[in-house]
């Protein structure tokens, strides 16, 4: 892992998961899309071509299912190194950081259909034997998954266990031999299921082992199903999969008998944070077909890019994927500087590359959160501007409407996700790994106290205001968990609206500070135009009102919910101090940023 450590301005600090909430970053501590190294750069503009001169024509072909197709691009991605991002040099791969894969997966977004194929393929297709297999298992299938020879898939969930995964029903048991585990079951929902060669299986050795399973499609009692007809991403293979007295060979067994549980949940953390990342490179695209059209279509003698509002929907995407940038390489840099801390043979070891990378969970799920729901509200926007045409299927509207909303269903539904961003948080805390506790209690007695009028003198600093405002922000979500871990305890945990509201407080505490340093980080660096400045200024200010007002909602549902009367009139009014921020004036950011993307015709700092 030297890819960063060889950015001369930035030394990424591995801080705690979670730790934003109660301690202090600086910018050269971040990492962000400005220290992407020559080879990254590279890779991105390989991705990209490959997506605009390969992926995009064949769109068509590609929502037909014609899955020769989609094999044949998957191949030449393969030939192009894009799948071998994450795999060991001696099964064929490059063995890169999270970093530059996820910048693949970003550029490859332009086509929800293919984007969702690859990132099964290479994720939760090929990132369980990377992980977990035997040496044995890994000659035998990462050479042919990394080439696109063969396409792998991964199945977890059935009809009765979806977010509920610990509760699936298929059933393993050892044959009388010794040689073979006889499955039967059913999975639903296996991307690339029609065609997929190899499945990674999740049953329970009789009746309780939670255990992962490597089944190839030739395997005997194992059979596909029927295509399921979805609302978007239509060009991917959805498909359930069938095992009956399926007879898979002990020596496929993946990772360890019973502890399964371990291959699928920190395969989800890697498959939240690409998610994110893959969310911002759909909206790239998405507002890019936006600000074409608003130049090309006229109304009332002009381009409609020249009204107000719609600008308005220009700039809040623009933003979005700014913040959610931010957001996403700052969170894989800091899962990158951990990786490259593990030493010798403990840099191959399985279990200690999953410690990193739990560390970051709580990011890993804001990241997919937040992302998924910033691209619904791109391709909201993005149909909007297109008018009545954005309903009609050939126009580029409509497909990324339908596409998006899996994304908030994928990977863990962004309801499970906010608890487990509230839950994890607390239970560290209640561990002792993130002295969470203290900083409430220090933070419970300081809102006691009269108010301060002291402000800082650095009048120089054009994001004062916001920082300020950061630093309110992380307080008010500290003293409303505060404040409901006061009335509930324990059982705070089943207050699930309570949970979801401080999830919220803390995603946009987070949004906040990437941005925040982002844009600091940015002024720092001489090569930093001034017309890039201006724009990051912009949005760092016009996300600091929104993230402002989400806070304020949250919190003030959460104070409600858990006091009353005198109590809650005090913590109300300790709220109403904390957010007091004088705003700014958003249209004219919102037209200047709307502008800048207008002349750059998509996004663009």
């Amino acid at each position: 892992m030297t890819t960063l450590a060889s950015q001369p301005t930035t030394t990424v600090k591995a801080a705690a998961g979670g730790s934003f909430l109660i301690e202090e970053r600086t910018p050269q501590e971040v990492f962000t899309p400005e220290d992407f190294n020559d080879e990254q750069r590279q890779i991105a503009e390989a991705a990209s071509n490959f997506a605009q001169k390969e992926i995009l024509p064949a769109a068509d072909a590609i929502e037909a299912k014609d899955y020769k197709v989609t094999r044949g691009l998957l191949a030449k991605a393969g030939e192009l190194g894009l799948m071998a991002t994450d795999t060991p040099e001696e099964y064929g791969g490059l063995a890169m950081d999270k970093v530059t894969s996820a910048i693949v997966g970003e550029k490859l977004s332009v086509l929800g259909s293919f984007a969702v194929t690859f990132s099964a393929h290479v994720g939760i297709g090929m990132l369980p034997i990377i992980w977990y297999g035997t040496p044995e298992q890994k000659q035998k299938y990462l050479p042919k998954l990394v080439t696109g020879e063969w396409v792998g898939a991964y199945a977890l969930s059935e009809a009765s266990s979806g977010s509920d995964a610990m509760s699936l029903r298929t059933r393993a048991v050892l044959s009388p031999d010794g040689q073979h585990y006889i499955l039967n079951g059913e999975k639903m929902w296996i991307t690339n299921g029609g065609f997929a060669d190899l499945f990674t299986v999740f049953a329970k050795v009789d009746g309780e082992k939670f255990t992962a399973f490597l089944i190839e499609r030739n395997t005997p009692g194992f059979s596909v199903g029927k295509e399921e007809h979805k609302l978007g991403i239509r060009g991917s293979s959805t498909c359930p999969l069938i095992l009956s007295d399926c007879k898979v060979p002990v020596g496929n067994l993946l990772g360890e008998l019973g502890k399964g549980h371990h291959i699928a949940f920190n395969i989800l953390n890697i498959g939240r944070f690409k998610l994110g990342a893959s969310a911002i490179g759909a909206a790239k695209n998405s507002l890019a077909n936006a600000v074409r059209y608003a130049k090309e279509r006229k109304a009332f003698g002009k381009a409609i890019g020249e009204f107000g509002l719609i600008q308005q929907k220009l700039a809040e995407s623009a933003t979005g994927i700014f913040v959610g940038e931010s957001m996403a390489y700052r969170t894989i840099g800091m899962i990158d500087a951990a990786l490259g801390s593990l030493e010798g043979d403990k840099a191959h070891d399985a279990r200690e590359i999953q410690k990193k990378v739990e560390e970051y969970a709580v990011e890993c799920s804001i990241l997919k959160v937040w992302g998924s729901e910033m691209l619904d509200m791109v391709v909201d926007h993005t149909m909007q501007i297109y008018g009545g045409y954005g309903y009609v299927e050939e126009y580029p509207a409509e497909r990324a409407y339908r596409d998006s909303r899996i994304n908030r269903i994928f990977e863990g539904t962004n309801e499970i996700n906010r608890l487990i961003i509230t839950g994890w948080l607390m239970k560290r805390a209640a561990s002792g790994q993130l002295p969470l506790l203290d900083a409430i209690k220090k933070l419970m007695a300081e809102v006691m106290e009269p108010p301060s009028f002291d402000a800082s003198d650095d009048t120089d600093d054009p994001l004062r205001a916001e920082a300020a405002l950061l630093a309110n922000l992380k307080k008010a979500a500290l003293f409303c968990s505060g404040s409901a871990t006061q009335k509930y305890l324990q059982a705070l945990q089943d207050q699930q609206e309570i949970m979801g509201d401080l999830a919220d407080m803390t995603m946009q505490v987070f949004a906040l500070e990437s941005a925040l340093l982002r844009a600091r980080k940015l002024a720092s660096q001489p090569q930093a135009q001034k017309s890039q400045l201006q724009t990051a200024h912009a949005m760092v200010k016009l996300f600091a009102a929104d993230a402002r007002a989400v806070v304020e909602k949250a919190a003030r549902r959460v104070l409600a919910a858990v006091a009353e009367g005198d109590t809650l009139r005090t913590q109300l009014a300790i709220l109403r101090r904390l957010l007091k921020h004088t705003p700014e004036d958003t249209i004219a950011l919102s037209r200047a940023v709307a502008q800048r993307q207008l002349e750059a015709g998509g996004y663009k700092l």
